[in-house]
C-alpha cells in the first residue's frame, strides 16, 4: 500500500513539474526574413537568443544558416524582465508577431520616413532587388574629409534606402538585401560606421567571394518565388582612385546580356539629361562597359553594377555627404528604372 501512494506522489511531482514550464513557442519565418530579424520580431535580440536559436534549431538551415520557407522553428525561451512581460497565454505571443504588416511602412527607413505616400502606380508589377555594396565586417572604400573618415558602405546603404523609398512609392514590389535594423535614411553629412548591416538578417561574411555568393544567392532564392516578369537587380558602390581623379557616376552591365546592357543604357542616359538641365554645361561623363564581375555573372534578374563616384575627391565627396545630393542620386536612379520598365515590361 505504502508503495503505491509513493508511485502516485512521485506522478503528481512530475506533472506538477511538467506544468510549471514555459510552453516552448514555435512560428514560421516570413519571406526574406533571417535569424536577426525573425528573433527580433518575437523579442529575442542578441547573440545569446541567435546562438541558442541555433542550437534548437540543428539541422533545420538552408545555407550560411539561412532560414527555410515552410519550417517551423522553435524560439528559445524568454528570460528576465522579457519572460515577466510576455503574456501567460502561449498563442499571444505569435497572434502579435503575425499581425499583417502594414500598408505603405518600412521600418528599415527609419522612425521619420517609415511611412510613405503612394504617389503613382507607374510600377505596380515591376519587381527590384537592391544591394549596397560591402557591409558588416567590410566598410569598403574609405574617403578622408578633414579629420572625418567617409566609409563606402554607408552612403552607398543611404542611398540605397532612398532609391528603394522611390521605388515602393511608385508601386514597385522591392526586396531590399542588404539591411540595418538601425540606421534607416540618414541626413547628416558624415554617416558613422557599423558592422551592424546583415544579408536580410543573416551575418554576412568577411570573405569577399562568401559574401558575394550570399546576396546572391538571396537574390536568385527570392526571384524563384516571384510571379513578376519585371525583375531587376542594382548594385550600389563608391569607387575609390587617387583623389585628384574626379569621375561621374559610370555603370556596368554583365558581358554578352542585352538587357543588362540596356538597362545601363538607359541609367546613363537619365544621368546626363538630369545633369544638361540641373547643371548646363558641364557635361557628363559617365561611362557604361561590360565588366565580368561576380555579382553580374551569378544573378539571374537581369542587373546592373553602379559607382556613384571617388570617395577620395573631394568634388566627388559632396555628391555623397549632402543629403540633397544623396537623394538626387535615389531619385535619378529611380527614373532610369522607370524609362526601363516603360521600355522593356519583360
Amino acid at each position: 500500500m505504502k508503495y503505491h501512494h509513493r508511485v502516485i506522489l512521485v506522478l503528481a511531482l512530475l506533472l506538477a513539474t511538467a506544468t510549471s514550464l514555459p510552453a516552448q513557442e514555435r512560428a514560421y519565418p516570413k519571406e526574406g526574413e533571417g535569424i536577426t530579424l525573425f528573433l527580433k520580431r518575437f523579442n529575442r535580440s542578441g547573440q545569446a537568443y541567435q546562438k541558442e536559436f541555433i542550437r534548437l534549431n540543428k539541422g533545420r538551415f538552408g545555407k550560411n544558416n539561412s532560414l527555410l520557407k515552410g519550417v517551423k522553428y522553435t524560439l528559445p525561451p524568454l528570460r528576465g524582465t522579457q519572460a515577466k512581460k510576455a503574456s501567460p497565454t502561449p498563442k499571444a505571443a505569435p497572434k502579435a508577431a503575425e499581425a499583417p504588416k502594414r500598408k505603405n511602412y518600412e521600418p528599415l527607413f527609419g522612425k521619420a520616413q517609415a511611412s510613405y505616400p503612394t504617389v503613382s502606380s507607374e510600377l505596380k508589377g515591376a519587381c527590384f532587388y537592391l544591394v549596397s555594396g560591402h557591409g558588416g565586417p567590410d566598410p569598403g572604400a574609405i574617403g578622408k574629409m578633414g579629420s572625418h573618415e567617409l566609409h563606402e558602405d554607408e552612403y552607398a546603404y543611404d542611398i540605397m534606402l532612398r532609391l528603394a523609398r522611390n521605388l515602393m512609392q511608385r508601386g514597385a514590389t522591392v526586396h531590399i538585401i542588404i539591411q540595418d535594423a538601425k540606421d534607416g535614411i540618414r541626413d547628416q553629412q558624415v554617416l558613422p560606421n557599423s558592422k551592424r548591416e546583415t544579408c536580410m538578417g543573416s551575418p554576412i561574411p568577411f570573405n569577399q567571394v562568401s559574401r558575394l555568393e550570399q546576396r546572391c544567392a538571396k537574390i536568385n532564392s527570392l526571384s524563384r518565388n516571384e510571379k513578376s516578369s519585371y525583375k531587376r537587380a542594382i548594385f550600389i558602390h563608391v569607387d575609390s582612385r587617387s583623389k585628384h581623379k574626379r569621375t561621374d557616376v559610370f555603370f556596368y552591365h554583365k558581358q554578352q546580356d542585352a538587357k543588362s546592357k540596356r538597362l545601363a543604357k538607359t541609367m546613363k542616359s537619365t544621368f546626363a539629361r538630369k545633369y544638361d538641365r540641373h547643371q548646363p554645361g558641364r557635361g557628363f561623363s559617365g561611362t557604361v562597359a561590360g565588366r565580368n564581375l561576380y555579382v553580374l555573372r551569378h544573378t539571374v534578374p537581369t542587373s546592373v553594377f553602379v559607382e556613384l563616384g571617388n570617395i577620395q575627391n573631394q568634388y566627388d565627396q559632396r555628391r555623397l555627404i549632402l543629403s540633397n545630393n544623396r537623394q538626387a542620386l535615389a531619385n535619378w536612379l529611380c527614373e532610369g528604372f522607370l524609362q526601363d520598365f516603360r521600355n522593356n515590361r519583360k
